[in-house]
């Protein structure tokens, strides 16, 4: 079974097999984490990102890492929060689902996560931190030959303990 750390930091830096970007379904970047990680990227991701024709929510796609220091990107729009009538519980869990499948199905034994809605799109954050880490920890047995180390890479002490504290009820 794959370790899942939760740490304080800029996903950017991180030196694992790839990083997930939570993106906007467009792929061609946009504020936040998602703006961050193509300015780190450098132009050829936008490049990249462009020949993927978007990305439904909740799926996922995966291009070379180019400047960051990974191998892979893999980008995945989460739900944007509605109240939570639409799905959005659904969506947020197979943006998870489906990016960690991305990166077993590519060989990567490490993979870093930020935590994904929860800024510009009000996905409540401790609402967002079990949905994401239920659904990594039960992933994670289907990827456990691949994946080894699981990072949340959380932007704000405040997020990091919303982790932590669902990571610790989901141990208990």
């Amino acid at each position: 079974m794959a370790t899942i750390e939760i740490k304080l930091g800029d996903i950017t830096t991180v030196k694992v097999d790839a990083i997930v970007n939570a993106a906007n379904t467009s792929l061609l970047g946009g504020g936040g984490v998602d703006g961050a990680i193509h300015r780190a990227a450098g132009p050829e991701l936008l490049a990249a990102c462009r020949s993927l024709n978007g990305c439904a929510t909740g799926d996922a796609k995966i291009t070379p890492g180019f400047q960051l220091p990974v191998r892979f990107v893999i980008h995945t729009p989460g739900p944007i929060w509605r109240g939570g009538q639409h799905g959005e519980m659904a969506l947020l869990a197979n943006s998870y689902r489906h990016s960690l499948e991305l990166a077993a199905a590519n060989d990567c034994q490490s993979v870093a996560f930020p935590s994904i809605s929860t800024g510009v799109y009000h996905f409540p954050l401790k609402l967002a931190a079990t949905i994401a880490l239920t659904t990594l920890r039960e992933t994670a047995t289907t990827t456990a030959q691949t994946v080894q180390t699981i990072q949340i890479v959380c932007f704000d002490n405040q997020t990091k303990v919303a982790y932590e504290t669902a990571l610790a009820a989901l141990n208990a």
